[in-house]
């Protein structure tokens, strides 16, 4: 570090470094030194971006996204133009002040690239919004609709098919895109079954049509953007029969073999095993059950049900292994072709074969593009495993498809494969890796242990994700994962593949059995693993600001090189201490003032929630105990004694900082006499109800009626800080909000 300049001061006698000599001074002598400041932090921005021997290029890509993000963030066209604005205003100041030469060079190209990358992420996803967007029905609404087929979906798990269907609105006459359920028995065109409802056909039904649903309580998944993006205007289900106007032509394309061979995995393999089974060999989930889900869920292996990198990658290993050797094999044929060429290009037909049979879903694809990257690398003789890698896949992705980046998916996929990249090029990971003069079983146990190192990372990156958007994570996924991911990788998906190929010479019985086996391993694992103590945990909704905090400590931690890259322990261990810190909300509330739920200590250092109603609805009672975090089942409201409970009032006081809450609830939309009402209102700190209430009603503090939950939506409030968040808080202007912004 070079020492501050010196400065003589008057007379000569001494020297003194300027930087201390500002505060001697004179007022007008001053304030130019000062005016020095910003040319000082710039010089050593410069000098410290200059030193530090990081790759550029994926932090282009993390610019990209956080200007999606800031789209999302941000409520109004307004305050996205002033992004945009000041984005690219940065740009130009760099260029026309920081000129060639001058000693800031490096930031100079940052500052200059940052802002036109970031103000293009905010106008990617605004034009997308704009293209794709569909405005959502204006209230729930039953019709007889004539429409179009465009997709199916078998759910047989939840004993339904959902169809996406093209209609023709009945006011205006203008088409739209809606999704509807099906129930199994539903009779079709007099006595058929829902197996001729295939992509194609016309069709014409009764059916009760909602707007897609906005987030139930704040940090509740919001399906209402999903279906913005989607170009969903309505979805619902069908009440009655279905006629058929024009059956769909004869079974084709890849919807139809995707059906076909998920049918014929499940035929092959017996109960939940073959459910999962079809999902490796199709990218069919419906038919897993909800337990199963669970199960892979708590035990953190619900990443092997999604196909993404993992399974891309061991169906384009297996094309490349497969064909270098057989190539190989043929010594003429090796010695006029360039073997790694012709055997990444047959594991490319295989990657991109398996990414449309199984639906290319968004992490297919991405897992797909990564892996054509690292396939052109291995052709080229270049190092496959590298962050630029991982940024590409990340922009190709963005670009197709930027509102992804806002979904677990992405995050989860690119976070995981971040922490892969980044540990495996790490100078530690390199020289326990590296080859050595060892026995086979030392060596073996280093990479057991490399093996164990890298899901225990990917735990920890992951974990921030998974309870920002779930509220809860399994803390024994990485133990899970050691097992699961070498079973799957090496063991099902080849033994599926094998089985396969058998079948068309009918001899896969043998091979279907081992399948049955390895996948009732992987099933009982995780059903151990999530019947642990402590297998999950659950936590409050994360605040914005605390998962903005450990992204930017991830992508310091990940995308650095040297000594700074641990500049990102900071903002990762504050974003810890914040999550701890996070209070638990005392009163959720639901979007329609139906479902509350009410947090209380049971004595026994752990908390209960008590709930309104008994829904029916496992999505509405999750989603109070998940961002309650509460663990057991709800306990009725009335079946507790410190509540009085009418047939159409429930009164309930708790303390909460040393006050007491008196909280009056509507149990259902029966008429109560208004004066009384405004009475049990007036001795009422907050009064919520799923009806408006009259004027009259004026509790002391809060009037969570009707009236208000259509502004607001739903409520997660702090009673000891006095603290209430709503729903429409995050949702700006956007195009699927139809409450009134705040």
């Amino acid at each position: 570090m070079r020492d501050a300049p010196l400065v003589p001061l008057g007379g000569g006698a001494s020297d003194v470094p300027a930087a201390d000599n500002v505060a001697m001074q004179r007022p007008w002598q001053r304030g130019a030194a000062l005016s020095s400041i910003p040319r000082i932090i710039a010089s050593g921005a410069n000098r410290f971006l200059s030193a530090s021997g990081f790759d550029r290029a994926p932090w282009l890509a993390v610019l990209f996204a956080s200007g999606i993000l800031a789209w999302f963030a941000l409520k109004s066209p307004l305050q996205w133009i002033m992004a945009i604005t000041a984005a690219l205003l940065a740009a130009l100041f760099a260029l026309a002040v920081w000129r060639p030469g001058e000693g800031r060079d490096h930031l100079r190209s940052a500052v200059v690239a940052g802002g036109v990358i970031f103000a293009a992420g905010i106008l990617v996803i605004w034009l997308r919004s704009e293209t794709v967007g569909a405005e959502p029905i204006d209230r729930p609404t039953i019709e007889r609709v004539q429409g179009y087929i465009l997709a199916r979906e078998d759910q047989p798990a939840q004993n339904r098919v959902r169809l996406t269907m093209a209609v023709r609105d009945a006011g205006s006459g203008e088409s739209r895109k809606i999704r509807v359920n099906v129930p199994l028995d539903t009779p079709v065109s007099g006595d058929k079954s829902t197996a001729i409802l295939l992509e194609g056909a016309i069709i014409r039904a009764r059916v009760r049509l909602m707007p897609p649903a906005s987030p139930m309580l704040p940090g509740s998944y919001d399906f209402a953007r999903a279906a913005w993006f989607k170009g969903l205007a309505a979805t619902g289900s069908v009440m009655g029969g279905i006629e058929v106007m024009e059956q769909a032509p004869p079974a084709s394309g890849l919807a139809a073999i995707q059906r076909a061979l998920s049918s014929h995995v499940r035929e092959r393999v017996d109960g939940s095993a073959g459910t999962i089974a079809a999902a490796f060999a199709s990218g069919d989930r419906g038919a897993i059950t909800e337990a199963d889900e669970d199960a892979m869920r708590d035990s953190g292996l619900t990443h092997l049900l999604s196909i993404s990198g993992l399974h891309v990658s061991a169906v384009i290993a297996g094309g490349y292994l497969i064909a270098l050797k057989l190539l190989a094999a043929f010594p003429p044929l090796a010695l006029r072709v360039r073997l790694p060429v012709a055997a990444a290009a047959a594991g490319a037909l295989a990657g991109i074969g398996y990414t449309l049979l199984t639906g290319a879903e968004v992490p297919t694809v991405r897992s797909c593009a990564a892996a054509m990257l690292v396939l052109i690398a291995l052709a080229l003789g270049r190092d496959a495993l590298s962050l630029r890698m991982v940024a590409a896949a990340a922009v190709f992705v963005m670009l197709l498809w930027p509102e992804s980046v806002v979904g677990p998916s992405f995050q989860m996929s690119f976070s995981a494969v971040l922490a892969i990249v980044a540990l495996h090029s790490s100078a530690p990971a390199k020289a326990f890796l590296a080859a050595r003069e060892e026995p086979w079983l030392k060596r073996t146990g280093r990479k057991v242990a490399m093996l164990f190192i890298t899901g225990l990372v990917i735990e920890i990156a992951l974990m921030p994700i998974v309870l920002f958007h779930f509220h809860r994570a399994g803390f024994y996924g990485a133990f899970a994962n050691v097992f699961a991911i070498p079973l799957v990788t090496f063991i099902s998906m080849p033994l599926i593949a094998f089985a396969l190929a058998l079948d068309l010479l009918g001899l896969g019985g043998p091979a279907w059995w081992l399948v049955q086996k390895s996948l009732d391993v992987l099933l009982g694992l995780a059903h151990f693993t999530s019947a642990q103590p402590g297998a999950v945990k659950l936590m409050p909704q994360m605040g914005y600001g605390t998962i903005a905090m450990f992204v930017i400590g991830g992508m310091w931690l990940a995308l650095w090189s040297g000594k700074a890259r641990l500049w990102g322990l900071l903002p990762s261990g504050l974003a810890a201490a914040t999550l701890l810190a996070t209070p638990i909300p005392d009163l959720l509330i639901g979007r329609e003032g139906r479902h509350v739920g009410i947090t209380i200590e049971n004595g026994e250092g752990a908390r209960d929630m008590l709930s309104l109603r008994n829904s029916r609805s496992s999505y509405s009672k999750d989603n109070l105990l998940e961002l309650a975090s509460v663990e057991s089942e709800p306990i009725p409201l009335d079946q507790w004694s410190g509540a009085n409970c009418s047939t159409e009032f429930c009164l309930v006081t708790i303390t909460r900082a040393a006050r007491e809450w008196t909280i009056l609830m509507a149990r259902n939309r029966d008429m109560v006499e208004e004066r009384a009402l405004a009475a049990a209102c007036e001795r009422s700190d907050i009064v919520v109800a799923d009806r408006f209430l009259p004027r009259s009603c004026m509790p002391r503090w809060l009037k969570a009626d009707r009236r208000l939950l259509q502004k607001t939506g739903g409520l997660s409030i702090d009673l000891a800080n006095e603290r209430v968040v709503s729903v429409s808080a995050g949702q700006g202007q956007h195009g699927w909000w139809r409450g009134t912004q705040e």
